[in-house]
């Protein structure tokens, strides 16, 4: 379940997209690489640019602040929430906008299942919704598969180079 912060909760939000995926690979591989932010460009091809602002990284902590750009926009990010091997929120602010994101894995017999869900709100994603909507929906599902395909392969200390 999201412990969604007031404000950035689904009902009233301007975009709201969830997918969720159920894959065959141990959920401590997926946790590996989904907090390992330095290297989400390789699995994740809408994260560009992506700078530690408040620790040197390569992993994120709570607290964490970064930068980044997704869909050409540069947005500010803090992690709100960090579970370790279960969850993982962050906010962010960016043109015309703000946001919360939120991951979260449960172990299933020989797997994990992974949700990912996001809100938005502002002038920027009330204007671009129509869009906005369907290309963040597509985008997860790219991240999603991009994390799943990771993990197969091992954890990123052990992986210099993803094949794909």
């Amino acid at each position: 379940m999201i412990a969604w912060p007031a404000g950035a909760e689904p009902g009233g939000a301007d975009i709201h997209v969830c997918d969720e995926i159920v894959a065959d690979v141990a959920p401590e591989r997926v946790w590996a690489w989904l907090v390992r932010a330095a290297r989400w460009s390789e699995l994740y091809d809408n994260c560009k640019a992506l700078r530690f602002v408040s620790q040197p990284g390569p992993d994120l902590a709570l607290g964490t602040e970064f930068t980044w750009r997704t869909f050409g926009v540069r947005v500010a990010t803090r992690i709100d929430e960090l579970v370790p091997g279960r969850a993982l929120a962050w906010s962010g602010r960016g043109l015309g906008g703000h946001g919360y994101h939120a991951w979260l894995l449960e172990p299933r017999d020989g797997g994990v299942y992974i949700r990912t869900e996001e809100t938005q709100r502002g002038w920027m994603p009330r204007w671009s919704r129509w869009w906005l909507r369907g290309a963040l929906g597509r985008s997860h599902r790219r991240w999603l598969g991009g994390l799943v395909a990771a993990a197969r392969q091992g954890v990123p200390d052990d992986i210099t180079v993803l094949t794909r």
